[in-house]
């Protein structure tokens, strides 16, 4: 679910998955652990925006959603600023292979035919003796998010990505796949 910022009472925390500005000064605040957190930001009408975003919620085509959004509030996808934050890398979010074709089932774009075989070579399978011995394999959400930015028309100039890994930092991230902790990490973005 996604909420406008105004909706949201001051000191109360509010159940969604996305947050949108529609007041000037606000500040949108998410907590995330191995999930991304996506920043949005129309550099003409200053409007923002902010995603918790993991595998379910690109499943949702939160992404998607976030995009009508703003076109309801009257940005040109040409204005649109995205970062992705810091979260789990492919390396270490792995996951079995009902759950891998299911995901590339619910997110892959229906007007556009892709060879399973192909997208599974090049956004997720590894060639480690360890994977296929355990069964699991890599996914990439960090690049499905780019995808499905690029089917909104965002441009591919428009868009950064960190690199930062919250599994592999321990120093420096919270990790829910590494350790199991509740401690998160808090992301924000001010209109």
């Amino acid at each position: 679910m996604i909420v406008f910022g105004s909706h949201s009472e001051k000191g109360i925390k509010t159940d969604a998955d996305g947050l949108v500005s529609n007041k000037c000064n606000q500040n949108l605040w998410i907590y995330t652990a191995d999930c991304m957190p996506i920043f949005f930001a129309d550099k003409r009408t200053r409007n923002v925006a902010t995603l918790h975003c993991g595998r379910k919620g690109l499943e949702k085509k939160i992404i998607k959603n976030l995009a009508e959004i703003f076109d309801n509030l009257g940005t040109s996808r040409d204005n649109l600023l995205v970062a992705i934050g810091p979260a789990i890398s492919k390396e270490h979010y792995l996951v079995d292979k009902i759950t891998l074709k299911n995901f590339y089932r619910k997110t892959e774009n229906k007007n556009i035919t892709v060879n399973l075989t192909e997208a599974n070579k090049d956004l997720c399978f590894s060639d480690s003796n360890h994977f296929k011995k355990e069964n699991l394999n890599q996914l990439d959400l960090k690049r499905s998010a780019y995808k499905q930015l690029l089917n909104e028309n965002i441009p591919s100039t428009n868009i950064d990505i960190s690199n930062l890994c919250t599994y592999k930092l321990k120093n420096e991230f919270n990790s829910w796949r590494r350790s199991k902790t509740f401690s998160r990490q808090w992301n924000f973005i001010c209109s």
